[in-house]
């Protein structure tokens, strides 16, 4: 699995950038973002930035893959403080996949006469 981390553009030389992800510095193919500034965050997978992302989203994001990181220690404790835009809800589906969850729902109603709706 290939995850996104946040960085913060330090400084920049032609095509490459050098961000910072916590205590280290990496450096960073900023090729697909030639409109990127030092000071900006930007979100790299495998070495290239891919999209740049605001401060509040940067720390959002952050803060989610330390949660992650404690989960995979076995420390859920802050879990929810952690996925705090998530805790209390339910997700919901992108409108395309909530029509054609809709759509089979009813399906499968119409086809079993003893299933029943809430």
């Amino acid at each position: 699995m290939c995850l996104g981390l946040p960085m913060r553009i330090e400084t920049i030389d032609g095509w490459n950038g050098r961000c910072r992800h916590g205590d280290a510095l990496h450096d960073v193919d900023l090729a697909l973002l030639p409109e990127a500034r030092p000071g900006d965050h930007v979100l790299v997978f495998l070495g290239a930035g891919r999209r740049l992302l605001d401060a509040a989203e940067a720390e959002q994001i952050a803060q989610a893959l330390t949660a992650v990181e404690a989960v995979m220690r076995g420390d859920a404790t802050s879990i929810d403080a952690a996925f705090a835009d998530l805790a209390g809800r339910e997700p919901t589906l992108p409108p395309h996949l909530a029509a054609e969850f809709a759509a089979r729902s009813a399906a499968r109603r119409a086809s079993d006469p003893e299933e029943t709706t809430p």
